[in-house]
């Protein structure tokens, strides 16, 4: 083997894969360079790969420890160590020894062990999560969540009163699309699965009191929308107390918390994507940088303000939640990566890998393969970091939901980078173990139920794993027409937000989109419109019957823990929120579901899912 295929193999790269058309793809040695550069592994020659691999080999022989262990939390690590140690409990305890002393029993969390110069994480988790109780919920799309009259774009409080309608229906969860934070200086980055920060919260959703209305059509006007309530919120900050303001600093101090807030006031200087930024103020350390910081401090603490803003919104949704009696509450949904201009890469850029975007393999949709924009962790970096920047992402969401959708879970086995310039792409290994420990342990501790969306290219083994810690996968019957037969410990729902409502299914709107578009041509789109009438066939079969009520009543049957069911299918809506494999050609992300927030508990077809769940003893 050449140096460059036996480096690639050492950091993890996958030398061969099978896509989801069953054809087995070589990674090229072209996509190995770029994916090691990309880890800060320079192998551009054979003779750079030999000099990084000899250095990347002498690293490994050096350790005596493992990198990181996984133990059942309330036992003690099954390790030797040489000379003497020390553990550094997460909770900021200490516990010492000798090479000859036993290691003890550690409690949940995830440790430092400490010997010879080096480190050890120890992820001290439950062995599983239990499974929930059987349940059902609905997931829709907090921007859709006020009717046309009243216009703008749905808002946490919005959230908070159909929560508590929902929940007076028997209910135990709503889901939404994922609510990190976003880019509010850029009204066309609306996509809730690029953002720009995984452990803050998205502000373009705050209520602001007395906004009013803004009448407007079917779908969300963003700019507008985000202006006028960025504009409501500045106007809201100006009018707060020297008191009030010195107490929200308070409130909000942390390193993390303030490198985002002088990240999102960098922005509004300088513009939304920090790589376009002046180069003295790309680096969060620069001397520019703190300059900025200290002559801007009340830029900075609006952002501050508006974080602290965002969490007590999301508190408050909690709360209508809990006295609804939900039995999960909010269902909230984890993003697969982050955008590479945003504050998450500008605050840690030795955590992201370079050049690369996250992505899939090819597939019937896209021949070529998918790139997602998304700057994956490098897994090195993430471990060289006890894995906590994972489960600070976690926490985050977990403080607000009783359940969480990790979204592409396949993830936490391999990533598929595409590199920058052309070069197809490969799969780099992930420390599954690791990642599902870090997920258990946080779970456990907030008490919440952990979904996996395991669809697609599902690498072998992942499915069992999941479900052995306890973690949910998901079916949908869109794809797996005999829900019947699905195992237990699932989420079970029609469809995703990526894929058309039922009825727009039925009528195959979705190949429509694709047809007009050029995606397909018109001989593909007749195959599919042929298969998708089997499909349709199959389904009315399994659930004995052809409307929406037949779909929930089977669902209702079937033997997942829970049910998720789309607020389109139950309003009958014909188009579908997200078409992937578009930018502005469709109207991603925009579309009202009809009746406002408050309203929606009181729309007959929601009752009636609302009964069908009941009738099945959900």
């Amino acid at each position: 083997m050449t140096a460059l295929a036996v480096l690639a193999q050492a950091a993890g790269l996958l030398p061969v894969y099978r896509d989801l058309t069953g054809t087995e793809r070589e990674t090229l040695p072209e996509t190995a360079q770029a994916l090691l550069a990309a880890m800060g592994l320079p192998a551009a020659t054979e003779a750079e790969a030999t000099g990084t691999l000899a250095a990347f080999e002498a690293a490994r022989a050096d350790r005596v420890l493992p990198d990181w262990l996984v133990v059942t939390e309330g036992t003690a690590p099954v390790l030797s160590v040489p000379a003497e140690w020390r553990i550094e409990l997460e909770t900021g305890g200490l516990i010492e020894g000798r090479a000859e002393d036993p290691l003890p029993a550690l409690p949940l969390g995830i440790h430092r062990l400490v010997s010879v110069g080096q480190t050890t994480t120890l992820l001290a988790a439950p062995p599983a999560l239990p499974l929930p109780e059987r349940g059902w919920g609905v997931v829709l799309p907090l921007y859709g969540l006020r009717d046309a009259a009243t216009g703008g774009l749905g808002d946490y409080a919005d959230l908070a009163r159909a929560v508590a309608g929902l929940g007076g229906l028997g209910a135990g969860f709503v889901g939404i699309n994922p609510i990190h934070a976003g880019f509010p200086t850029d009204p066309r980055a609306i996509s809730p699965y690029s953002p720009s920060s995984r452990r803050r919260f998205n502000v373009a959703h705050l209520a602001v009191p007395g906004e009013g209305t803004q009448a407007g059509g079917d779908l969300v006007d963003y700019p507008g929308a985000i202006a006028a309530r960025m504009a409501a919120l500045r106007a809201v900050f100006a009018g707060l107390d020297a008191d009030t303001l010195a107490a929200c600093r308070r409130a909000a101090c942390g390193a993390d918390l303030d490198r985002f807030a002088l990240h999102q006031a960098l922005a509004d200087r300088f513009g939304p994507y920090w790589p376009d930024w002046p180069a003295e103020y790309r680096s969060p350390d620069s001397p520019a940088t703190r300059r900025f910081a200290a002559e801007n401090a009340e830029a900075v603490a609006f952002h501050l303000w508006l974080q602290l803003q965002a969490e007590g919104q999301l508190d408050r949704v909690r709360a209508a939640a809990q006295a609804a009696g939900m039995a999960q509450g909010l269902y909230l949904d984890l993003a697969v990566g982050t955008h590479p201009g945003g504050a998450e890469t500008w605050a840690d850029p030795g955590l992201f890998a370079q050049g690369v975007s996250l992505g899939a393999p090819p597939d019937a949709f896209a021949p070529q393969g998918q790139s997602w924009g998304l700057a994956p962790m490098v897994p090195g970096a993430l471990a060289a970091r006890g894995f906590r920047p994972l489960a600070e992402i976690l926490r985050a969401q977990l403080r607000f939901a009783g359940l969480l959708r990790i979204d592409h879970i396949l993830g936490f086995e391999r990533t598929f980078w595409v590199p920058e310039g052309g070069a197809p792409g490969g799969y780099v290994k992930m420390p599954r173990a690791a990642l599902l420990a870090v997920a258990r342990i946080e779970a456990a501790r907030a008490g919440a139920v952990i979904v996996g969306e395991d669809l697609g290219n599902v690498p072998e083994g992942l499915r069992e794993d999941l479900a052995a810690s306890g973690l949910l996968g998901c079916r949908l019957a869109m794809f797996d027409t005999d829900p019947g037969s699905w195992p237990e410990p699932v989420l079970g729902s029609f469809g995703s937000h990526d894929l058309p409502p039922f009825a727009a299914w039925g009528a195959g709107r979705d190949i429509d989109w694709h047809l007009r578009l050029g995606h397909i041509p018109p001989d593909r789109a007749e195959a599919l419109r042929t298969a998708r009438a089997g499909q349709a066939q199959a389904l009315s079969v399994w659930s004995g019957g052809v409307g929406v009520d037949a779909l929930h009543a089977a669902l209702a049957a079937s033997p997942a823990r829970l049910v998720a069911l789309q607020v389109e299918d139950m309003l009958g809506a014909t188009e579908q929120a997200n078409l992937p494999g578009t930018v502005d050609s469709h109207p991603n992300w925009r579309r009202r579901i009809g009746p406002g927030a408050a309203d929606l508990a009181e729309c007959e077809p929601v009752q009636r899912a609302a009964q069908i769940m009941a009738r099945a003893g959900r």
